[in-house]
């Protein structure tokens, strides 16, 4: 990415009333981040969802400051980045309506691995619980998984450590910037999760944890992976609304049982009652519902033949679904050059052809 292009996306990062939604609609509407901060007020006015408050605030200069001070920290730390519509953005996550526009990391994160878990839980850990991540992630290591969790006590911490005493690759989603940390006892692990895997977060990098945060930080575990894995929680918690998150994500959760008297079981023994995750007894629950005990075959590109006429605009629509699979409204605006106020209209009119299909959290795929 040009660096003017990454400081407008910093610049939208800081801005005020703009979230991720917002700021994947407008980029998606005017072609790029460079693009919102150069176009005149009353264009931006015509974009639904856009108010005057909003405008005002991207108009705001101070945001420059922050964006710049950003990016010598990016450039003089040699930070890596990934931005929602560039190839290395995680796929999970790009599926994901509110995912950030940017995340930074530090280590050698390869998130190409498809079989990614999130495992979180309780910070108040038990020898019941500590003994069945151990056990789980130890007979899960032939199949080479990611395990991601959140670096904090209890049961993200004993995820973080038995990966890497499995070698496999461990990924620490942060609620805070790359130059904090928290728990500060947990700086004695930095080395070895850099080099067994690494550090993300969408943080600048001298954000305090600050509890909104965290909160923020859940939908990123939830998204990034292919399940997430409940191992104890009481009866509210993060990793309550963690498993909130990946439910509606549409991924799959499990949650391990306990006896109903435990105070840490009580929260991942109300999720498999009210059915919202899977009972995990074992490392086979797993693998045989996430297929695992399939190989993974590399998919060809096919040409599909079409039995209908599409006109030039949405044969372009054709081509990018076809070579990029499912796929945001907002990313295939952004590909084809199409404003979303055209390509909607368009989309249907290719549903009636029967030539896609729209899929939860605006996402569109080919039939």
């Amino acid at each position: 990415m040009k660096e003017k292009e990454i400081f407008a996306v910093l610049r939208l990062q800081k801005t005020k009333f703009i979230g991720d939604i917002l700021a994947k609609k407008l980029i998606a509407t005017v072609g790029s981040a460079e693009q919102i901060f150069a176009e005149k007020k009353h264009t931006l006015q015509k974009i639904h969802g856009i108010g005057s408050l909003v405008i005002e605030n991207l108009l705001d200069d101070s945001t420059c400051f922050l964006a710049e001070k950003e990016l010598q920290y990016i450039n003089k730390k040699n930070i890596q980045y990934r931005y929602f519509l560039d190839e290395n953005y995680p796929k999970n996550l790009q599926h994901c309506i509110d995912a950030p526009i940017l995340l930074f990391q530090e280590g050698a994160i390869d998130v190409s691995n498809p079989r990614i878990l999130s495992i979180v839980g309780t910070r108040s850990m038990t020898s019941y619980g500590r003994n069945f991540c151990e056990n789980l992630i130890r007979e899960l290591s032939p199949y080479n998984p990611i395990i991601v969790s959140g670096f904090a006590y209890g049961v993200d911490i004993c995820a973080h450590k038995v990966a890497i005493e499995n070698n496999l690759q461990t990924l620490a989603v942060l609620a805070h910037g790359l130059e904090k940390v928290y728990p500060k006892m947990h700086k004695k692990y930095i080395h070895q999760v850099n080099k067994n895997g690494g550090f993300m977060t969408e943080f600048f990098h001298d954000e305090e944890p600050l509890r909104e945060n965290f909160l923020k930080r859940n939908r990123i575990v939830a998204g990034i992976s292919q399940a997430t894995i409940i191992i104890e929680s009481a009866g509210k918690g993060g990793s309550l609304v963690t498993a909130d998150i990946a439910n509606s994500y549409d991924r799959d959760v499990f949650a391990v049982p306990g006896k109903i008297s435990d105070v840490m079981s009580r929260g991942c023994n109300n999720l498999i009652r009210y059915n919202k995750a899977h009972l995990l007894q074992s490392a086979d629950d797993i693998v045989k519902l996430l297929n695992w005990d399939l190989p993974i075959k590399p998919q060809k590109a096919k040409q599909q033949k079409l039995f209908v006429e599409l006109n030039e605009i949405e044969q372009k629509i054709y081509d990018f679904l076809l070579v990029n699979n499912q796929q945001l409204l907002d990313i295939i605006a952004v590909e084809t050059q199409i404003p979303i106020y055209q390509l909607a209209p368009i989309l249907l009119q290719m549903e009636l052809k029967g030539v896609v299909k729209p899929l939860p959290g605006k996402l569109f795929e080919l039939i």
